[in-house]
């Protein structure tokens, strides 16, 4: 990869941002990972005018990683929310959660989602899935300018 690039994962479980952190690096996936824990962080971190703690504004990610079953604001309203926005409706928002209900991956892409990745439970296969998430995304997909 060329230039540093962001993914902004949304996840509540540690074990989750753990496993997903570890998939990540094992699959030399070289981004830096910033991590929200809810959908109301998510949120704040998208469209905060504040400048970070260190005085920095925040850069915008070039993924989102997105949970949907997330601690008071759900996933699907943080998407809805996101898609709702122009600056933040072309930046690509994978759902990446244990959900395989139906109307789940339904209403993901109804509100814009751009892919829906159900997590392996297996570690070695979830680090295939980290590698394509970051190969595809980050290094062969064409972001949109600006």
């Amino acid at each position: 990869m060329s230039r540093s690039h962001l993914i902004l994962l949304v996840e509540d479980n540690s074990d989750d941002v753990e496993i997903t952190l570890r998939a990540f690096r094992k699959s030399r996936v070289l981004s830096e990972i910033v991590v929200v824990r809810d959908g109301v962080e998510a949120l704040d971190y998208m469209f905060a005018s504040d400048p970070s703690a260190d005085g920095k504004t925040k850069a915008q990610p070039d993924v989102i990683l997105l949970d949907l079953k997330l601690p008071r604001v759900g996933g699907l309203e943080v998407l809805r929310r996101l898609r709702g926005e122009e600056r933040t409706r072309r930046v690509p928002v994978v759902v990446l959660t244990s959900s395989d209900e139906e109307k789940d991956i339904q209403s993901s892409y109804d509100l814009g989602a751009n892919s829906f990745v159900r997590k392996p439970v297996d570690f070695t296969q979830f680090v295939e899935v980290a590698r394509q998430i970051g190969e595809y995304w980050l290094v062969i997909n064409e972001s949109p300018p600006g």
